[in-house]
């Protein structure tokens, strides 16, 4: 991380903590509901299948780098897909990085190349080993290991969504980021049971098997891009929600942390890793504080 973004978050994390501050530092654009996948726990793609035009898009980076937010998400549907006016995903990191964004970081199913070196994060969709990934995802885990293989200059991090299908996957799916050539580390979140995805729910017998894995793993090394003590507060569903400093932007709507505040009662059942940790931060944990400094410069 640069020296000048880590003084801007500190600043930020300061008055945040000191004085309150809610003014947004994160925001997620959402590109499109288009996706060539229709994986089993999603609920938002293809309802729609528009491609939002790049005047919006750029229209609302400028905005939200305007209002203060200095982290920038580009999300799907499948966010490679996204074309408009002869730009595709790659032109907007790089615009978003003119206009002065920090951090711009892409989330991507991994099925279309990988060679993204514009991203300072690319977040890959992989949910757990080959047959578990195949059976939520369609057949692709082959394919998106072939992308990673060539993707030599991207700093690429796999995102799993551990689901009651898949949760005995994550000490296998770790050490195969460890080895893996191009693949720097792991996050994890947990499902979040949109309508239509409840089956795939685990248990609170599953979630604790699950936390103590990921904790004996971090413990062991492995790259996990999560942060330790916030998984207790995940298992007690303890942290203050929504957290106000993220933003999910959609055709011009604003949802304050993520889609699933306008869903009645989802978001007590909230998996996302990153909301809790990023709530526990703001709200001045000395622990979670301490943990950030120490994992963030690690893969950023």
């Amino acid at each position: 991380m640069k020296l000048k973004s880590f003084i801007e978050f500190s600043t930020y994390g300061l008055k945040t903590i000191f004085f309150k501050n809610t003014n947004p530092i994160l925001a997620t654009i959402i590109l499109t509901d288009y996706c060539n996948l229709t994986c089993k726990h999603c609920a938002v793609n293809n309802i729609n299948k528009i491609i939002h035009t790049y005047e919006d898009i750029k229209e609302e980076m400028v905005k939200l780098y305007n209002e203060g937010v200095r982290i920038l998400f580009f999300c799907g549907g499948e966010t490679l897909l996204w074309n408009d006016s002869g730009k595709n995903a790659k032109d907007l990191i790089v615009e978003a990085k003119e206009i002065g964004f920090e951090l711009v970081n892409i989330v991507t199913n991994g099925t279309i190349d990988l060679d993204i070196k514009e991203a300072d994060i690319i977040f890959l969709s992989i949910d757990g080993t080959k047959e578990n990934h195949n059976f939520i995802r369609g057949n692709t885990f082959d394919t998106i290991l072939e992308n990673v293989e060539k993707a030599n200059d991207s700093n690429i991090c796999v995102y799993m969504a551990i689901n009651n299908r898949n949760y005995k996957d994550v000490e296998e799916l770790c050490e195969l980021v460890k080895n893996t050539k191009n693949l720097k580390g792991i996050s994890f979140n947990f499902h979040t049971p949109y309508e239509d995805t409840e089956d795939l729910s685990l248990s609170r017998e599953q979630k604790i098997e699950v936390v103590n894995t990921i904790k004996q793993l971090m413990k062991e090394g492995y790259p996990i891009f999560n942060l330790y003590s916030a998984l207790d507060y995940y298992l007690d569903n303890n942290w203050n929600r929504p957290c106000k400093q993220c933003l999910v932007v959609e055709n011009k709507k604003r949802f304050v942390c993520g889609r699933c505040v306008e869903i009645d009662g989802l978001c007590n059942e909230c998996g996302y890793l990153f909301a809790v940790e990023f709530a526990l931060l703001f709200g001045g944990n000395p622990k979670i504080i301490y943990e950030t400094l120490k994992t963030y410069l690690k893969f950023v």
